[in-house]
């Protein structure tokens, strides 16, 4: 009898094991699920689909498979040089350099009664009328095929900062859920471009670029449905005399702050830092697809690439997230713009091919040059965005954050511009590639030359900085407190939202 006792409870304590497990995986599998549902009932069930259509489908599924079908566009159908690529790819980024354009229209100027609901609709219609001509051409000329593919990035730039100011508004309505609003931004949009950085190789393989421009007509369709069913009020009546005067006060708020060598000295170094970090990838991609120099790496190689600088992208926020963030600006930067620049050389070692020497395959060292390069990267952009963040002041946050973001994307522009400007100097060609060493020499001396200039950057640490009262608004509002305590002080820009 004991032993059966005995027997028995050992099944129950098994039992009990096995449906704690299962709750575990079941709750693991649905969290986020009832996660998703939680934001839909808080907000609207409206913007979690427009945060999963524009981050996830649109910017970040759809950006992934835009990116490498742009890269075989130009290089199998136009026929270009790799200098003229990448000056051309920095074409089609201008429509993110004017971002504080897009969102003071999206604030200052309803289209019809509404305020998002449009953009939402003009980003989807432009990026899908784009893609649908590109993939219908045979033969288009460089120009009308360079005005398209703009015409596509500022679809989805538009969208990009019109679903920016949706969760920005929410976050304020409902303060609570912004951390969950900004993870489920961040985790759409970074699942998005890993998915799509993984199988768009496989599609441009199979259709060719042109037919993966055709398949960019879906994601740009899921912005346009979002302008058809978003939920928002509706606005008569509204006088547009004042718009004139509101995009003044803007450029007027937005002026009077970077005159502050508190504001500017920053902004300087971050324009510098990205301009001086010269982009060559255009070299690059030229030479892992080249039969005779390169590896000749096939379209799913290159797209696999690219995802795993998503993990790379992943792993740095972990990293930062854990053990970085509390550090101070400066020391994180000096360190993380040194790493960036001896990380250049990686490619040198691929390219004289010193690692087939060590038997090391090209395949498994571009994988851990793109993973290592990606992550050093991006553990330089995320203390420059913390940065950015403090440096808004009280009234504008959002249309000042979107000039800073502007600032990072002209460096970024005049790097890949500087970069085909090297690659031309030195030949670098569709078939010659002798001096590509110089190339990634010269570009990584310049990847350090930003610490000389590090200086521009504070000292303090995320939680210490703080903006001059004379910047933020504190300093007026002490000096105003003594004459009426009860008086409001009104944002630099007035928020229609609001």
């Amino acid at each position: 009898m004991v032993e059966d006792s005995n027997l028995e409870s050992i099944d129950l304590v098994e039992h009990e094991h096995k449906d704690e497990r299962g709750r575990r995986f079941c709750n693991f599998f649905f969290a986020p699920i009832f996660w998703g549902k939680m934001l839909a009932n808080e907000t609207h069930w409206t913007l979690v689909f427009a945060v999963l259509s524009v981050y996830g489908v649109n910017q970040g599924l759809g950006g992934a498979f835009n990116r490498l079908a742009t890269e075989y566009y130009f290089k199998d159908v136009q026929k270009l040089q790799p200098s003229e690529s990448q000056i051309y790819q920095g074409i089609i980024s201008i429509p993110w350099l004017v971002k504080p354009i897009w969102g003071l229209l999206t604030d200052v100027l309803p289209v019809l009664g509404y305020r998002r609901r449009p953009y939402f609709f003009i980003a989807g219609l432009l990026g899908g009328i784009a893609m649908l001509l590109l993939s219908l051409h045979d033969k288009m000329h460089l120009l009308f095929a360079l005005l398209l593919l703009t015409a596509g990035s500022a679809g989805a730039a538009i969208a990009d900062v019109t679903i920016d100011a949706c969760v920005a508004k929410n976050s304020n309505i409902h303060p609570l859920l912004a951390p969950d609003l900004q993870s489920l931004c961040t985790s759409s949009s970074s699942i998005g471009a890993l998915v799509g950085f993984s199988i768009s190789g496989i599609f441009v393989h199979w259709l060719g670029p042109k037919g993966v421009f055709g398949l960019l007509m879906i994601p740009s369709g899921l912005v346009l449905l979002v302008g058809m069913l978003f939920d928002e009020p509706f606005m008569p009546g509204f006088s547009y005399r004042q718009v004139n005067q509101k995009f003044a006060d803007a450029g007027k708020a937005m002026w009077t702050t970077l005159k502050f060598p508190d504001v500017w000295r920053p902004c300087l170094y971050m324009y510098l830092s990205f301009a001086l970090s010269v982009n060559i990838y255009e070299g690059m991609f030229f030479w892992y697809t080249d039969s005779k120099d390169g590896p000749s790496f096939s379209q799913e190689t290159v797209g696999f690439i690219f995802s795993v600088g998503s993990i790379g992208s992943l792993l740095a926020a972990i990293l930062y997230q854990n053990f970085l963030k509390d550090h101070p600006f400066r020391d994180l930067l000096f360190w993380s713009q040194l790493l960036f620049g001896l990380s250049g050389m990686l490619d040198l070692i691929m390219v004289l091919r010193i690692n087939l020497k060590f038997g090391i395959p090209d395949y498994v060292f571009v994988v851990l040059d793109g993973s290592v390069s990606k992550m050093i990267l991006n553990l330089k952009w995320m203390p420059l965005l913390v940065l950015s963040s403090k440096l808004c002041p009280s009234g504008i946050e959002g249309t000042f954050f979107a000039l800073l973001m502007s600032i990072d994307n002209a460096g970024l522009l005049s790097s890949s511009w500087l970069g085909g400007l090297l690659l031309h100097l030195l030949n670098v060609t569709r078939t010659e590639f002798d001096n590509l060493w110089l190339v990634i020499i010269i570009r990584s001396l310049l990847r350090v030359s930003p610490l000389c200039l590090i200086f521009l950057v504070p000292r303090g640490t995320p939680d210490a900085f703080m903006l001059p009262n004379a910047i933020s608004g504190t300093e007026e509002r002490d000096h105003e407190a003594p004459e009426n305590p009860n008086i409001e002080m009104v944002a630099l820009v007035n928020n229609v939202d609001s």
